[in-house]
């Protein structure tokens, strides 16, 4: 039996034409929207490695800790051009598409999407302070469902007008950065002395968040809740509202235009790759070279520095979109894009178990590593992941349907148990 025809008998067994108000069917899913949020889902875990592995101000600024020079350098140098903030874009567009897809099929059914929206979005709230609390003040999932929530209402907008509205969202977002560093030489002296010592900790401060991480669960909640709650409040209303809200918008437009889907022309995948190398990657290093002349300055790499990433990232995010499509269109590398898919496929599973590992790797809970790793160290953990990840995820589905999270969250969004074993094949 071809995997085609698998596929249509178990459709034909699980009988998806009479329960119209289900989750999104096996057969019902677009290959490439799983391809393209797993290849994301591994790439975001080069960026947060730093977050799992180090204090908190190393993300920002690859000085405050560690050895930075020679291999340690170049890494720093290759991931921040080609992978910080634009696989985290990627997802943050895929999401953009996901509520675009759920509501045109729901419509299309003659089924509500309102309040199925929001139950999902509640739901994925509460998952994501859980998470961010409990486990690692990085989560992303409270930006989405709180953007989610607020971009809803724009899904049936034609892509121009979507495309017209992510550049306002972004820009209003640099207006920010932009008015902090022109109004910080007038802040008030107190103020901007809290902004220098939270950009530029003394050792004493960074040697404390190490021992709290090193230190039990109980312990590391001193230092996770307000990393958290400053992730939920100030990064959110200041930065990452008008970031991903902008790439959710584009990821409705990216799909309603077949880009997403892989469905564009070649050469319109090709124009992205080179827009990521001729326009994203010499933006970011002008970025880079001017944090490097000024030695990371505070506040500087925080405000105008930044700001060429920020907008750099998002036509190098393109560009790996145009190199997974392409990749795709070509029918190379089946046996990783099946894989890809499968992780896509279990992508909220995926990126809880990257916590759980890493976690155990770096706190003190499990083998205590935190704040001695390096930067190349930490991508042979990234590698071990991957290929975890890899191995796991296509195996996963061929007993379930659902990856355990995606099924708990289903059951709760439908207010139903959910089937969550695949049904025997003969």
């Amino acid at each position: 039996m071809t995997d085609v025809q698998r596929g249509a008998r178990i459709a034909e067994l699980e009988g998806y034409e009479t329960s119209l108000a289900e989750p999104t069917s096996q057969h019902e899913r677009i290959e490439a929207l799983d391809v393209l949020r797993g290849f994301a889902l591994l790439g975001i875990l080069t960026m947060n490695i730093v977050s799992f592995s180090m204090p908190g101000i190393a993300y920002l600024d690859p000085t405050a800790w560690g050895e930075f020079s020679g291999l340690n350098l170049g890494v720093w140098v290759t991931t921040h051009l080609f992978a910080e903030l634009k696989f985290m874009a990627i997802f943050s567009m895929l999401f953009g598409a996901g509520l675009v897809l759920m509501s045109n099929r729901r419509s299309a059914r003659g089924e509500e999407t309102t309040g199925l929206h929001l139950r999902r979005i509640f739901w994925l709230l509460v998952f994501g302070l859980l998470h961010a609390h409990l486990l690692w003040s990085g989560d992303v999932l409270v930006w989405y469902a709180l953007c989610g929530a607020v971009l809803f209402p724009f899904r049936n907008a034609k892509p121009r007008t979507l495309i017209s509205l992510a550049l306002v969202s972004w820009s209003i977002g640099s207006l920010i950065l932009i008015a902090g560093a022109l109004s910080f030489p007038s802040w008030p002296p107190e103020e901007a002395a809290q902004l220098i010592a939270d950009l530029k900790p003394h050792s004493e401060i960074l040697l404390a968040e190490v021992n709290h991480y090193r230190g039990g669960w109980l312990e590391q909640m001193h230092v996770r809740l307000p990393s958290a709650i400053e992730s939920e409040t100030t990064t959110f209303a200041n930065w990452a509202a008008w970031r991903v809200s902008g790439l959710m918008l584009l990821g409705m437009a990216l799909f309603k235009l077949g880009i997403l889907t892989g469905q564009a022309e070649s050469r319109t995948y090709r124009r992205m790759i080179s827009a990521g190398l001729v326009i994203g990657i010499p933006l970011i290093g002008l970025g880079i070279q001017r944090n490097f002349v000024s030695a990371w300055a505070a506040p500087d790499f925080l405000f105008i520095n930044s700001l060429f990433n920020y907008w750099g990232s998002i036509p190098v995010a393109l560009g790996w979109v145009g190199v997974v499509m392409l990749t795709l269109k070509s029918g190379l590398a089946l046996g990783i894009t099946s894989r890809l898919s499968a992780i896509g496929r279990l992508a909220f599973s995926n990126y809880i178990l990257q916590t759980v590992m890493c976690t155990t790797i770096f706190y003190g809970h499990g083998l205590g590593l935190f704040g001695s790793i390096d930067r190349s160290s930490q991508l042979l953990v990234v590698f071990a992941v991957w290929g975890f990840q890899l191995w796991l995820s296509p195996l996963w589905l061929r007993a379930f349907r659902f990856g355990p999270l995606e099924w708990l969250w289903r059951s709760l969004v439908y207010m139903k148990v959910q089937p969550m074993r695949n049904p025997i094949v003969p």
